[in-house]
């Protein structure tokens, strides 16, 4: 076999389905002949996007890979690995490199200088016989420790070469290798929590790459503490449970801001607690945190730790489950009562408060109306969403309320225009039985719209719901006088008349009474194999900051 198609053969027992991509790259070739499915998009982000869904969803087990072309087409993919990278997502990007002796000749662009900073490891691969061991140690180096892309550039010289041995491949599926913390640490931590007056935990997105989901709700129930999510944790909780307080991010409910001020101990489980104006501000004052990351560098880089639990979330959960039950005996700690009427007491006023927007028939549409008919018609348990950048994800977040896991995609270390759609079409090849959504906004469309064209074409019938206020309502403050003298804060476009032309089922939708109707009619367009835009003509007026503003300043 030859470079390409032993890397076809080594994605086949790594169990990779699907190739995004964006020729030419030889591997669409070798994958296609090996039953690996290239994915064909219309620009090399959305390849990333998708590829990084893929991998989130399957909880890391499957390292999602991507490929494209030398020069311009990995140029293109810089922001797709840039957003991984923030995010911990394990990925495996193989760039079509220039000839080993253009390799590093100016003004060539060379992926493996330029994408250092963005990759756990960036590497060239210059003989055949070094394809296999790249690969393994790619593979490895995804999934361990901290999730994260590799990229392995190969020269366009080399692709046909056969390579040694290959024959009779040698190559075993890489392992997730799981480490625990010291169990005297453990120990030290459960006392900690136990004795709390104000305990909170805060799961993030190691709990889902963990699949640590049991072991994290039995441990809340039995020490009746409130939980809190990140973004990218969301859905690692039931947040229709008494004990939760929802999801934090820009926007919040009250109970997630009130706990944060108010928790003595504060239990990170599979959480990074990287500073961030797009997630929950810790303050740090008169806190105890117990720090569970499998990344040694997160600890003490943001806030101080004085019980630090370095391993994998399940195991870490496991054993302060059972630190917690020996010290209890077995017994909750008899505050549940207590805990959930502070729930109550915080977060009802808050989403009265927010009734008249989420049932508003004002006209230009509210998002959040939108937000709330669909979270009455979805089949929420069965149904995987998420957002885009701005608006959409502050919008959305605070009131959709996931209760299984990784049906929610959420993110915003880094938070670049478009990344939804992607995710939304990777989440569909990965769970082709569940409703995917992606929320996004009229400037996010002009992103990665174009590849609303890919899932007509590939048939992934995902659900496009797009806020459309013609405008860049987040930027009118900011950009207050090149707004009135120049409209630079205008956008415009009938993006219903346009997913129609693609070939998709649409509905732009004006008045409140036709939400659920334009809801139901875009989920039965995707149960029938058809990818749907809803185009919702909404308001421009910033309602969200405000809510910012009270609850996060």
């Amino acid at each position: 076999m030859n470079v390409a198609q032993v890397c076809a053969e080594i994605f086949k027992r790594e169990g990779v389905e699907y190739l995004m991509a964006y020729p030419l790259n030889p591997l669409t070739e070798s994958c296609a002949a090996a039953g690996i499915r290239p994915i064909i998009v219309r620009q090399e982000r959305i390849a990333g996007h998708m590829a990084d869904a893929m991998a989130r969803l399957s909880s890391g087990d499957k390292v999602g890979v991507f490929c494209m072309q030398s020069g311009p087409g990995v140029e293109n993919a810089f922001g797709a690995v840039a957003q991984a990278w923030s995010e911990g997502v394990p990925m495996v990007v193989i760039p079509a490199g220039s000839s080993r002796a253009q390799a590093w000749v100016r003004p060539g662009f060379n992926s493996t200088l330029n994408f250092q900073h963005v990759t756990k490891a960036a590497e060239q691969v210059n003989t055949p016989a070094a394809i296999v061991p790249a690969l393994r140690r790619a593979f490895t180096l995804a999934r361990n420790g901290r999730p994260g892309p590799v990229l392995l550039e190969i020269p366009s010289d080399i692709w046909n070469e056969d390579v040694p041995g290959s024959d009779s491949l040698d190559y075993k599926p890489a392992r997730r290798i799981r480490y625990a913390p010291d169990p005297a640490d453990v120990d030290r931590a459960a006392a900690t929590l136990i004795k709390a007056k104000r305990p909170l935990i805060y799961a993030g997105q190691g709990v889902h790459y963990a699949r640590a989901w049991p072991e994290l709700k039995e441990l809340v129930e039995l020490l009746e503490a409130p939980i809190t999510t990140s973004l990218e944790g969301k859905s690692a909780f039931p947040e229709t449970h008494e004990l939760s307080l929802g999801s934090g991010g820009v926007s919040m409910p009250a109970a997630v801001f009130q706990h944060v001020q108010d928790a003595d101990v504060v239990f990170g489980a599979g959480a990074s607690f990287t500073a961030t104006g797009f997630g929950i501000r810790f303050p740090t004052a008169n806190k105890t945190f117990i720090h569970n990351t499998n990344e040694p560098y997160d600890i003490n880089k943001n806030i101080p730790t004085e019980h630090p639990l370095i391993g994998d979330s399940k195991l870490t959960l496991a054993m302060l489950l059972e630190a917690v039950k020996d010290r209890l005996k077995g017994k909750p700690r008899g505050l549940k009562a207590e805990v959930t009427a502070r729930i109550r007491s915080q977060n009802d006023p808050w989403l009265q408060k927010w009734m008249p927007l989420l049932t508003s028939e004002s006209k230009p549409l509210s998002p959040y109306r939108v937000i709330w008919d669909l979270m009455q018609v979805a089949d929420v348990p069965n149904t995987i969403i998420t957002h885009d950048a701005g608006s959409p994800r502050d919008e959305l977040s605070p009131f959709w309320r996931s209760v299984t896991p990784l049906s929610y995609i959420g993110w915003g270390k880094s938070t670049q225009l478009g990344y939804g759609l992607g995710l939304a079409m990777g989440a569909k090849l990965a769970h082709p039985e569940k409703l995917c959504i992606n929320v996004w906004g009229d400037a996010a469309i002009g992103m990665t719209g174009m590849d609303f064209e890919t899932c007509v074409r590939c048939q992934i019938p995902v659900l496009s719901i797009l806020f459309n206020n013609f405008s860049m309502a987040m930027e009118f403050q900011a950009m207050a006088i090149s707004r009135e003298k120049y409209h630079s804060t205008d956008i415009s476009g009938n993006y219903s008349e346009w997913a129609k032309a693609l070939g998709g089922y649409s509905q732009r939708v004006t008045e409140p009474s036709q939400v659920v109707h334009a809801l139901l009619e875009g989920i039965a367009a995707t149960k029938a194999g058809k990818p749907a835009l809803l185009e919702f003509i909404t308001t421009q007026e910033k309602v969200y900051s405000t809510f910012r503003d009270t609850y996060h300043s």
